[in-house]
């Protein structure tokens, strides 16, 4: 848990600290002052805090994001004592529409070009690793979902929709069902061409939290044995390293994940009988599993089966794909809101706090898995930031297109209201969020 939250806290800091200093700049190159700039909310009182110059730089307690606090804004501080003087040269209020229009969209920028820029950088650096369907030997293993989906053990998956099914990706048949709305599989099943419709039912299962980590389906290998633990129920019942499993209490399961399933249901202490293949001779073995319900083995990795390869990019290549990744993750965005507005997908499915998006850093550190988790905050950030609500960059933008257009300024009493309404929603949605993911653990 420690390091889930490190790797948190790290890459939320980078976060703030780049989308604040875009609006930051951008006001000081309009020579607009800064009064403060904040990692994260100090309400009471803050960690760390330094003046110099004309802004006070500092740490607050609260990591819920940050704050940088202009002169002549009404923002999130509701300072509207300053609003009561007359505007002043150094403040946002005296600057062209234009101007502001910049600052306001000065951390969107920042988050939209540091994704892009994560992005390439991942690729140029670690590549992209994947397994080609076509070196799947066996087909696919599929789990519940996916065979309520109408997919089988042993399927081929040719297409999904009208994308070709090239590289083995379970997320893939989820984001075309889901996102893009796709109602038809194309499957080799038993040596012939076919298209699956995908279930009504199932596809709504899709988009409920619970089902969120479903893994749809995977390579479909044989349970045959690398390692056989010392002195272990294995060992002693004479299996051996290279045996492959084939049955269990005269169930078969030549599979290794029906091997793994089958085994998950039997309780431990009880004698089971195994059948083995060694070679070309088969055997039943009686094995005494321990407390845990366990032999001692374990199979073969699962590159012995499969071919995963790696794609490497120069860096003209892995800037235009990073690129490309960033404009299709925002595009899923777009269609995800559009579909929860449209009520195919819940909102409370999909909604989620600090908690939901900590726990997807996992547990060890992984410096490619931070990168990419940083590189899709950082674009969801942007994305969220733009939203027409007040209180939000989106809504500022909003107001300041409008009084571009018409040539009318919007009153600083009505964007105090506007700003004040559009906060309570915000905190009102943290908090529902915070409650759905507490609820959630229990």
């Amino acid at each position: 848990m420690f390091i889930t939250v490190i790797q948190f806290l790290l890459s939320l800091s980078i976060l703030v600290v780049l989308h604040e200093l875009g609006h930051f700049s951008a006001a000081k190159f309009f020579k607009t002052r800064v009064e403060k700039f904040y990692l994260f909310f100090n309400p009471g009182f803050a960690l760390f805090k330094k003046q110099i110059g004309e802004t006070e730089y500092g740490v607050g307690w609260l990591p819920l994001g940050g704050y940088v606090k202009i002169s002549g804004m009404i923002d999130e501080s509701f300072d509207t004592e300053q609003m009561d003087s007359e505007p002043q040269p150094w403040e946002f209020r005296s600057k062209p529409a234009w101007q502001r229009l910049i600052i306001m969209v000065g951390g969107v920028f920042v988050n939209f070009v540091l994704g892009w820029f994560l992005y390439s950088m991942i690729l140029l650096v670690w590549g992209q690793d994947y397994i080609p369907n076509s070196s799947l030997p066996y087909g696919v293993a599929v789990g519940e979902l996916g065979y309520e989906l109408g997919l089988r053990d042993g399927d081929e998956i040719i297409k999904v929709g009208d994308k070709p099914f090239d590289k083995f990706h379970s997320g893939m048949i989820t984001k075309e069902v889901v996102i893009n709305e796709v109602n038809e599989i194309t499957v080799r099943r038993n040596g012939s061409e076919q298209v699956i419709k995908v279930d009504p039912e199932a596809k709504k299962k899709l988009t409920q939290y619970e089902y969120r980590n479903e893994i749809l389906i995977h390579p479909r290998v044989p349970y045959q044995i690398a390692e056989v633990t010392p002195d272990s129920p294995g060992a002693r019942a004479g299996i051996s390293k290279g045996d492959g499993i084939i049955s269990v209490n005269g169930e078969p399961t030549p599979w290794s994940h029906q091997f793994l399933k089958t085994m998950a249901t039997l309780e431990g202490g009880r004698t089971i009988t195994v059948g083995i293949k060694r070679g070309e001779a088969f055997r039943d073995l009686s094995i005494d599993l321990d407390e845990n319900g366990r032999i001692g083995i374990l199979p073969q990795s699962l590159d012995k089966y499969v071919t995963v390869q790696k794609e490497k990019f120069s860096f003209n290549e892995a800037v235009p794909k990073g690129y490309n990744k960033s404009v299709t993750f925002i595009s899923d965005q777009i269609k995800a809101f559009g579909q929860m507005f449209s009520g195919k997908i819940k909102a409370k499915d999909s909604l989620g706090s600090f908690i939901s998006i900590g726990k997807m850093f996992g547990t060890n550190w992984d410096w490619e898995r931070f990168w990419n988790m940083t590189a899709s905050l950082s674009l969801l950030l942007g994305f969220l930031n733009l939203m027409p609500i007040p209180a939000l960059d989106g809504g500022y933008v909003m107001f300041l297109l409008f009084e571009s257009i018409t040539g009318v300024k919007v009153p600083d009493r009505v964007m105090e209201i506007a700003t004040m309404a559009g906060f309570f929603l915000l905190i009102t949605l943290m908090v529902y969020a915070l409650g759905l993911d507490i609820s959630r653990l229990f």
